[in-house]
């Protein structure tokens, strides 16, 4: 009887040692199961993040601005360049549409979408203190797996260069336009007056043939003008560069204006150094400062003084400045005035004749060497036209 019960109690003392250990066994099984799911967890969100951050780092480099909104109408995802073109700072998420671009129209995109699957190609105008921007939007209405609204996403094309060019395109037609049609008119003028009996007026012949002459010559400078423009803007302008003297260049233009400078009681001076050489297209360097001293005696001061100077810089370019002592230019006009047909004073500018693109072709030229050229003055105290050329061996 007594080894039964020691039996009995080794049998139960051993049972107990197996449950419990089978116990263990389940609860270190459940806890290995518990660290590996925890792991995969900790794994997935952060391949998620690592994707979320890698996603938003791709938008950011778009240059298309980008939003993305919730089914709420909150913003859940903004990249830099909609921060650019909105101008808003810090993160954009969980705010509306509206708060955010501060735009009523793109706020109508988004509430059109409600109606739509897609807006496309719609353009809005964003007022700023600088300029006005002009963008074009496409939208796309979003859909959860059910076809629930889910938000939407709205893409910004930045159109403000274009219709910048636009506008001079526009600009440059009228100008043209009209700078045309005023010699046109007094040509035609004048021959009808002499083919009415004009003809027959020995003094009258002279006079309006004069005209004739005067006005055709003025066309065949504004298309000849025009056609280098033209040239220069294609790229197909071919340069005859080689060592020039820049003073002999300079003397040349003097000498033919020398006429128009008496005229107006205007002195030119030619401060350029003997020894200055440049590596240049000698005629259209010549054209160049023929140009600058053609606007100095036009819009100088009656009875003034022009010097053209030149020096060398310590990087080796060649500098050549015209600087005359006139009322100067505004300087609301200074960013302008290498435009085309731009004209500080209108009036003036057509009383004393050119065709408007004298110093568009001056920063043309000088561009298409290599140079720059710029404007240095204060109102009413003279005009500085400074530009800088490539160094060059004297010549031989």
């Amino acid at each position: 009887m007594e080894a039964a019960l020691i039996v009995l109690g080794a049998t139960a003392v051993a049972l107990a040692w197996a449950l419990s250990r089978e116990r263990r066994l389940r609860g270190a099984d459940a806890d290995g199961h518990r660290r590996e799911l925890s792991e995969q967890r900790s794994k997935r969100e952060a391949e998620l993040k690592g994707q979320s951050e890698r996603t938003a780092a791709l938008f950011d480099r778009m240059v298309e601005g980008l939003i993305v909104i919730d089914a709420a109408g909150r913003i859940r995802l903004a990249n830099r360049a909609a921060a650019r073109l909105f101008g808003f700072e810090g993160p954009a998420a969980g705010k509306s549409i509206l708060e955010t671009t501060r735009n009523h129209e793109v706020a109508a995109v988004v509430g059109r979408l409600s109606r739509e699957p897609e807006v496309l190609d719609h353009e809005v105008r964003i007022d700023s203190i600088d300029a006005p921007r002009f963008l074009r939007v496409n939208a796309l209405a979003l859909r959860d797996g059910a076809g629930a609204a889910d938000g939407a996403i709205l893409v910004f094309h930045d159109l403000t260069r274009l219709r910048q060019l636009e506008g001079v395109r526009q600009e440059f037609v009228a100008n043209v336009s009209h700078e045309l049609r005023t010699p046109l008119s007094l040509i035609k003028s004048a021959a009808e007056t002499l083919l009415d009996g004009g003809k027959d007026d020995p003094v009258a012949l002279a006079r309006f043939l004069n005209i004739i002459d005067k006005h055709a010559h003025r066309l065949a400078l504004l298309i000849d003008d025009l056609l280098l423009l033209s040239t220069l803007d294609s790229g197909g302008l071919r340069l005859e560069k080689q060592p020039m003297a820049l003073r002999a260049t300079v003397q040349d233009a003097i000498d033919d204006l020398q006429p128009r400078a008496h005229a107006r009681n205007v002195m030119l001076e030619n401060s350029i150094p003997g020894s200055l050489v440049a590596t240049a297209d000698q005629e259209r360097i010549r054209q160049v400062i023929f140009n600058l001293l053609d606007n100095a005696i036009k819009y100088g001061r009656v009875g003034g003084k022009t010097v053209i100077g030149g020096r060398v810089l310590a990087n080796g370019r060649i500098e050549i400045s015209v600087v005359d002592d006139g009322p100067g230019i505004p300087k609301e006009s200074h960013e302008r005035i290498f435009e085309r047909f731009y004209r500080v004073d209108k009036a003036r500018s057509r009383e004393q004749g050119g065709t408007g693109l004298g110093l568009a072709i001056v920063k043309h030229v000088v561009q298409a060497h290599g140079g720059e050229v710029r404007l240095e003055c204060e109102s009413g105290s003279g005009s500085a036209f400074i530009f800088w050329l490539p160094p060059g061996a004297p010549p031989q």
